[in-house]
Order: C-alpha cells, then structure tokens, then sequence
C-alpha cells in the first residue's frame, strides 16, 4: 500500500484499502475558518445535534476576514466565537492568538504524523507535509464530522513524483510544486494522491514540504503528502499535543502514474495568470510591471519566507510605484520577524508588515486590486478576480522574487538588484 492507503486504512479499522474503496475514517482534527464554519454550525444546529463528538478535536480559526473587516465579518466571526464557548473547544484562536490556519497548526503541534484531518477549506492538504492525511471538504462534512468525529472517503488513487538533482539559489518548494503544476495542468490530479520524494524532496526542509502540498488542491488533488523523515521529526518532537505515528509507502505500492523531474538549472517559476498551471520560468517573463508585491499566506508566510524575502530586499527601496505587504502567517512568526530585525528591514524598505490574516489571498481585505492592476504574491491561487478587481491580475512565486519585484517594480529576479 502506499502512505495515504495505510493512514486511511489504519483509521478506519482494515488492515488494507484499495483505490476505488469507499470508507467511513476516524478523524484526528476537524477544521473550519470564519467563511465556512457559519455554514457548518448552522448545519449542526439543523441536524439537531447537542454536543460535539470531541471539544478537544475541533479546531475554529477566524483567519480570512480577521481582524474583521466590516460588520458581516463581524458577525461570522461571533459565530465561531459563540459556538466555541457554547461547546467549550480548546482549539478556537482570537484575534491576537491567531494566524493563517494551515500555518498555526503544525507550528503549535495540533497536526502530527499520521493523523486524518478534514477541514473546510482546500488549502487543508498542507499537511501531508508532515505525513498526516489531510484534505479539504465542504462545510456540511464538517458538520457532520462535528458530530460523529468520522468522514467518509472514496480511497483515492496515487501519483509519485520524483525529484532529483540540485536546487539552485532562490528556487524552492514554491518553485517545485509551480513546476509540477505547470506539467500535469490543474486537473492532472484529479481526486487522486500527490505523493512527493526524492533526493530532492529529503533534503528540502520543513517549510518548502508544507509549501508543495498546500498546492497540491491547485492540481486538482485529493491530498498531497511527503513520507515523514528526520527533518519531519526534529520539527514534530519538540511541538506534538499528541502521540504521532510515521507511515511509508510499500516498495511495491502501485501508483497510477510516476512522473520523474530533474530540477537542476531549475529557474524560479511564475505561474500567470489566470491559472496555476500558466507556469513560465522567470527569465521567459518579459517585462511585466507590478502594482503591489505581496509575501505571506498559508503557501509561504512562514518565518523561512519572511527571511527569504528580507534577505533579497536588505538595503533596497520599494519601487515608487508599488505597494509591498509582508504578513506573517502566525503570531510566533510575527514575533520571530521581531527579534530578527525582519520588520525594521521590510520598513525600512518602504513596506507595510501586517498582522496575521489570509486578507489579500482571496480578495478579503488588506490589499485588493482595483482594475488594471497587476501584483505578484507567494499566495496559492491567480484566478480572476482572487485578489479584487476582474480586471486586475496575479503572479505566483516564491519570497525572493516577489521581494526583487517589489524593487524593480516589474516581475524580476534577486540577481537583477544593483
């Protein structure tokens, strides 16, 4: 069997699955921000339901629309708190105490190897980085789960994907997955397992692991996941809540399709608009002019990026005519930018660091794009719209280059900075 068949079976009682198979799973953790948990409770309070099935394994985080907004964010937002209260759950994150969902999590040891983990919202496949089955569900599953602590599945099928050769200065786990992308389209996964290894992929450290399978959803898939290694451990033993567990996949596990890339001479890639697969590496870009640049979210607003970013931008000035925002994804990323003298630099630059939230990802808040604008950002999605106004336009890439970016005032490489 492979990795995910194996957590999959393990919860739900078999001592083996198969792809196709449809199983009713244990779940480890339920999760819901304040754009989807509303529906769920709602939904819980529909089926009649009393209590939930473990207040300790329920996990509301007001991220997306947080510091609220406006008074509709406000009132979702009381929603979960509400709820939180009503059920005593140890997991709900206020202002303050919160960050970017999929980043807080493995960062305060809540999501550990092993685990199955359903959340409503599609960025949850973040961590198979850890090697925990993971994956994002409508709000209705949620309830459910609330409810009874189980999901069921339809045992996906699996893909491997395997990187060798060496990664170059500035080229990343952003810049591995944007490839993938770019090869197999936005579909190329469809509901299947992105299982990622090679030399490449046991040398890349935590940050970067998340990174590629946060993005695994852009590709259509189920979840995407990394066998758990040394690195998983010096990052898991220190911040584990719980027990956790390692699985890998058999020798002879059968896969639907393996695909092979060698990413030396890999350039930095940037996928276009207005899809995650329009994948260009960065020297075939031409000269795009850039509004606003922005680093953070759940696929790179980690403390590993923030450095990234600081580095590239030391001494340099924001373009006169570009806006940067640089968001932490966590409170203790916050705080780490802090004591490393991250923020003075960013400030120092001419950017504005901002506290905590997926704001500007989905278009919610703190830097929307008006018409005819056009920004880079290290957030996981480019569709029309995304990030404000129809008109307006995304790029994806990683830390370093939308840093050099903010300098240059068009799309551009760290190497081009005098």
């Amino acid at each position: 069997m492979t990795i995910t068949e194996k957590i999959l079976a393990a919860h739900c009682g078999k001592k083996e699955v198969k792809p196709g198979e449809l199983i009713n799973a244990r779940l480890d953790l339920v999760l819901a921000n304040d754009i989807t948990a509303p529906i769920a409770i709602k939904e819980f309070r529909a089926a009649g339901a009393k209590k939930v099935f473990d207040p300790s394994r329920i996990a509301l985080i007001p991220d997306h629309f947080a510091p609220n907004k406006d008074i509709a964010s406000a009132e979702q937002c009381s929603m979960l708190r509400e709820f939180s209260r009503a059920h005593d759950l140890s997991l709900y994150f206020e202002v303050g105490r919160m960050g970017v969902e999929h980043a807080l999590l493995p960062e305060q040891g809540i999501v550990v190897p092993g685990d199955v983990v359903i959340g409503a919202d599609s960025h949850t496949c973040t961590y198979g980085g850890l090697g925990a089955f993971s994956t994002g569900v409508g709000s209705t599953d949620v309830a459910a789960a609330m409810i009874t602590g189980e999901a069921w599945f339809k045992v996906p099928e699996s893909m491997k994907f395997i990187y060798t050769g060496k990664l170059g200065k500035w080229v990343g786990g952003k810049d591995i997955i944007l490839r993938t992308i770019g090869d197999i389209g936005v579909d190329g996964a469809l509901y299947r397992a992105m299982e990622f290894t090679g030399e490449v992929i046991k040398k890349l450290p935590m940050a970067g692991r998340l990174t590629i399978c946060n993005m695994a959803i852009e590709a259509g898939g189920k979840n995407g996941i990394i066998e758990p290694d040394e690195i998983t451990e010096k990052y898991v033993a220190k911040r584990a809540q719980r027990k956790y567990k390692f699985y890998k996949s058999d020798r002879k596990a059968s896969y639907a399709d393996v695909r092979e890339y060698d990413l030396t001479g890999m350039e930095p890639q940037i996928a276009c608009p207005h899809l995650p697969e329009n994948v260009k590496p960065v020297s075939q870009l031409g000269s795009v002019n850039i509004d606003q640049s922005v680093v953070g979210s759940c696929t790179n607003g980690r403390i590993e990026d923030i450095r990234e970013a600081a580095k590239v931008i030391k001494g340099h000035k924001v373009h006169p005519y570009v806006r940067m925002l640089v968001i932490p994804a966590t409170q203790a990323v916050y705080k780490q930018s802090i004591k490393e003298g991250l923020v003075d630099i960013f400030i120092d630059a001419g950017a504005a660091f901002s506290t905590p939230t997926c704001g500007p990802c989905l278009g919610g808040h703190m830097g929307i794009l008006a018409a005819g604008e056009r920004a880079i950002s290290t957030t996981n999605r480019n569709f029309v719209g995304r990030m404000g106004h129809p008109k307006s336009e995304v790029y994806l890439s990683n830390p370093a280059i939308a840093a050099a970016s903010a300098v240059l005032g068009r799309i551009g490489r760290p190497e081009e900075l005098k």
